[in-house]
């Protein structure tokens, strides 16, 4: 090796200026988990977000510089004017920054960088509502919508492709993910699973007598499904979160189904502790926190047989799988699930030992292992 190469090696890595793009910052799920950990790897960088609501505003960002398209249009119509979110994202002023980190869906990725920039994008999934899959209301359908809707969706499908191809590298959250990006962007990604908190302190347990289903309460999640089959099978069901389906929802419920609302990390934790099993029907789900957050209890769960499923729930081993979501199908299968676990034919011990592998160290490492091999890359590359 020349001297001059070994000068270069041997050089102090330049430290990143960073900043952090996210999609929205008004309700606080899985992506946004992922969005805490990245900002506990880069406490001073500043986060971009599309919309941003402070009510219910999570500890860790009560002390980030938060940069969002301002207003009460925004706020309140968004979801009605989401063609003009590519128009926020690309006026953000990144100039003053080195990396550019983002996570999210549809919009972050296509923010603009510099070529002196290095910009690396982490996919949850591509917008789900651009490529057929579910999503969270059905009102896009309405007969009044579909027209505009139809023709808007035809450009943003352009843009969201040719936003996919400014990043300089793609992580993708699932290999669901992964193919889909492969599939819709043609651009290969690594995997690196989303964060989960599995170091839960330990507690005693006082088995509850009920099944437990976590999620934003919008249609694609297909609560309205598992309420009609619990109604039917009268076991006890409790659904932690809230969303537009809540009220919806309630009036549809028996007497058998409890709605804890937004509840604490302690709390969620808590009601996984005591449950016998968890229930996550979601269809084409992207990866599934949920199911983890289960495991790391060492409860079974019950999933739809589909995305990112497939990757961590084992047939029998951790959980069970329905592949009809019709009513008649899940009360059966429900049924089923119920009697496996109180003839207690899952492993708890064992479940919990299969959930280390998505621990929230684990994807710090590999994310800030992987960014800063990059970076140091993109440093050599310039210094030639």
């Amino acid at each position: 090796m020349s001297s001059t190469l070994v000068a270069i090696y041997n050089r102090p890595m330049k430290q990143p200026r960073v900043a952090l793009i996210h999609d929205y910052l008004t309700q606080f799920g899985g992506a946004e988990e992922t969005l805490k950990a990245i900002t506990e790897l880069y406490p001073d960088a500043p986060i971009y977000t599309g919309i941003y609501k402070t009510q219910n505003t999570p500890e860790f960002l009560k002390k980030k510089t938060i940069i969002s398209a301002k207003g009460f249009f925004f706020e309140t119509f968004s979801k009605y004017f989401t063609w003009l979110m590519p128009f926020v994202f690309e006026g953000f002023d990144l100039r003053n920054y080195d990396l550019i980190i983002s996570d999210g869906t549809a919009w972050p990725k296509g923010v603009l960088t510099t070529p002196d920039q290095l910009h690396i994008a982490y996919i949850h999934t591509p917008p789900r509502f651009l490529y057929g899959y579910s999503v969270e209301s059905t009102k896009r359908n309405a007969w009044y919508f579909k027209p505009a809707v139809t023709i808007i969706d035809h450009y943003l499908r352009i843009w969201d492709f040719n936003a996919a191809q400014r990043p300089n590298f793609l992580l993708a959250n699932s290999k669901e993910v992964q193919r889909r990006i492969q599939k819709f962007y043609k651009r290969d990604a690594k995997v690196i699973n989303p964060p989960v908190e599995i170091n839960i302190p330990k507690s005693d347990v006082t088995e509850g007598q009920y099944y437990l289903a976590i999620g934003r309460l919008v249609a694609y999640k297909n609560f309205d499904l598992l309420i009609k089959a619990f109604n039917k099978t009268g076991l006890n069901l409790t659904i932690v979160g809230t969303g537009p389906e809540e009220k919806k929802l309630k009036r549809a419920s028996g007497k058998n189904i409890k709605f804890a609302g937004r509840v604490s990390d302690n709390e969620k934790h808590k009601l996984l502790r005591n449950a016998l099993g968890v229930i996550n029907i979601v269809s084409n789900e992207d990866f599934g926190i949920v199911p983890i957050e289960a495991f790391a209890h060492g409860k079974p769960v019950l999933a739809h047989k589909s995305g990112g499923h497939l990757e961590t729930v084992k047939e029998n081993v951790n959980g069970m799988f329905i592949e009809d979501l019709s009513v008649k199908s899940l009360v059966t299968k429900i049924k089923e699930f119920d009697t496996t676990i109180r003839e207690e034919k899952f492993d708890s011990k064992k479940i919990k030992e299969g959930a280390k592998e998505y621990s929230k160290e684990r994807f710090k490492k590999e994310f800030k292992d992987f960014v800063d091999k990059k970076w140091e890359e993109f440093l050599q590359t310039r210094q030639k």
